[in-house]
C-alpha cells in the first residue's frame, strides 16, 4: 500500500502548538518536533473504533499493550525487552524527572552532553540538581562526537547521572555500538546512571542502526522510549520506561505516585498499542520519504546557503543548520526569519554551543522544506546586503 506523505494538510484551527502559535497565519513553522502527516491508518482506526464505543470510563493498561512493545522492539531491531521493565508514562519529559528525583538527591549532579533537547536541562534544574555539561566534539564536516574525556572530567566533579540522546536531536547523531559501550564502560566506572532518551530510535537512516543501550548493559541503564514521534501521536501522551533493575523500578514508581504521574488515557493506550502491532509498513513508508527529504534539504542548503554548514544527518527528521558565517546571533536569526516567514527553532534552546545554529524540521511536504529554505535564504541576503552597506 502507498501512503500519501507529499500533501499539505492544513493544521491551523486545531490548537497546534506548531502551527497556532505564531502571531502571523502567513509563518511557516519549521521548528516544533511533531510532524505535518496523517498517522499511520491503524491508529485512525482503532481510535475511532474505541470513540464509537461510547464509554470512556476508567482505563487499566492491558497484556496486548506490552506485548505491542515487546513484538515492536523484536520485529524492528532485534533486541528481545522483558515485560517486567516497562513502567508506562504520559510522557518522556515527565518520566526524566521523575527518574532524575529517584535516583539522585537534590544537590547531586546531573550530566548532559550539549548541543542537546532542551527540557534535559530545565528537568535537571528543576529538580534542584546540579546541571553539569560535557559538550560533544564537532569536526570540521559538522559531525558530532562524544568527548570522554570531559564526561570522565564531570564524574570527577561527581556527577551521579548521565542522560544521553540517542539517537540525538539536534544533532541527528545516530551513536554507533563502540561509542555508547565506551560511555556504559566509563560510567560504570563510577558507578553512575545512564539514563537515554530513545524517543528517536525508529529514524535512522542506513546504512546506520539504532543501538539500545539495553542491548549493551543492564546495571544502571535504563531507557525512556515512545510511539509518539515515530507516529506523531504526541498530543495522546503516552510513553515507556525500561527498567531492568527491580529496586530502581520501584524507586522511580514511588517517584512517579508521589507526584501523580499515571499511565496514558484510554486513547492512549488504544493508538499506541494499534501503531505497534499494525504501523510497520506506513513507517517503512514514511522513512523513504524522510530520506528523501533529508536529501532535499542537503541539496537545497549546498545551493541556496553557501555559507552554511548542515549537520549530516544519520537520524532524526530534525537538520541542524550552522549559520555562524552569516554573522548573526540566535535572537537575530529568529527576528530576521520571522519577518520572513518561516520559523525554526533557535540554536540557544539546547545550548550555550547552539549559537548561531537553526534547527529545521523536515517532517512535512517536501515542498515544505522548499518554500521554507527559501524563505531563509531571503531573509539571510537581505541581512548581507545590509551590513555590506553599513545599515545596523
Amino acid at each position: 500500500m502507498e501512503y500519501d506523505f507529499d500533501t499539505v494538510i492544513p493544521r491551523r484551527g486545531t490548537d497546534s502548538c506548531k502551527w497556532d502559535t505564531p502571531a502571523q497565519e502567513d509563518v511557516l513553522p519549521m521548528c516544533v518536533s511533531d510532524m505535518d502527516f496523517r498517522t499511520a491508518p491503524a491508529v485512525i482506526e482503532a481510535l475511532q473504533r474505541r470513540v464509537a464505543h461510547g464509554i470512556f470510563g476508567y482505563t487499566k493498561v492491558p497484556d496486548a499493550y506490552y506485548n505491542a512493545i515487546e513484538g515492536w522492539f523484536a520485529r524492528r531491531h532485534g533486541w528481545r525487552i522483558d515485560r517486567r521493565w516497562i513502567v508506562c508514562t504520559t510522557g518522556v519529559v515527565p518520566a526524566l524527572s521523575a527518574v532524575i528525583k529517584a535516583l539522585t538527591k537534590p544537590g547531586d549532579g546531573v550530566m548532559i552532553q550539549s548541543p542537546v533537547y532542551g527540557p534535559f536541562r530545565f528537568s535537571v534544574e528543576a529538580t534542584e540538581r546540579r546541571l553539569m555539561d560535557a559538550p560533544l566534539k564537532r569536526d570540521d564536516t559538522g559531525r558530532y562526537s562524544m568527548d570522554l574525556d570531559a564526561v570522565e572530567k564531570q564524574l570527577q566533579a561527581g556527577a551521579k547521572a548521565l542522560v544521553l540522546c540517542n539517537p540525538h536531536n539536534p544533532v541527528s547523531r545516530a551513536w554507533k555500538r563502540e561509542e555508547l559501550q565506551a560511555l556504559i564502560d566509563l560510567l560504570a566506572r563510577y558507578g553512575a546512571y545512564l539514563i537515554a532518551d530513545e524517543i528517536h530510535a525508529d529514524f535512522v537512516y542506513a546504512p546506520e542502526q539504532f543501538v539500545p543501550v539495553l542491548s549493551l548493559a543492564q546495571k544502571n541503564v535504563l531507557s525512556l522510549c515512545a510511539a509518539s514521534k515515530t507516529f506523531n501521536l504526541a498530543g495522546l501522551e503516552q510513553a515507556a520506561m525500561l527498567v531492568p533493575d527491580e529496586a530502581v523500578r520501584a524507586k522511580i514508581n514511588t517517584e512517579m505516585e508521589r507526584a501523580g504521574v499515571r499511565s496514558g488515557n484510554l486513547f492512549a493506550l488504544e493508538g499506541t498499542r494499534a501503531a505497534y502491532e499494525y504501523g510497520d509498513a506506513w513507517l517503512d513508508g514514511l522513512m523513504r520519504y524522510l530520506d528523501g527529504n533529508r536529501k532535499h534539504l542537503t541539496a537545497l542548503v549546498k545551493q541556496e546557503l553557501p555559507q552554511a554548514v548542515l549537520t549530516p544527518m544519520e537520524a532524526t527528521y530534525l537538520g541542524w543548520l550552522d549559520l555562524r558565517a552569516y554573522g548573526m546571533n540566535c535572537e537575530e536569526l529568529m527576528a530576521r526569519t520571522l519577518k520572513h516567514g518561516v520559523q525554526f527553532t533557535e540554536g540557544t534552546f539546547f545550548g550555550e554551543g547552539g549559537e548561531g545554529f537553526l534547527r529545521v524540521n523536515i517532517g512535512c511536504p517536501r515542498r515544505n522544506i522548499t518554500e521554507g529554505i527559501h524563505r531563509l535564504k531571503e531573509a539571510l541576503d537581505e541581512a548581507v546586503e545590509e551590513k555590506a552597506h553599513g545599515v545596523d
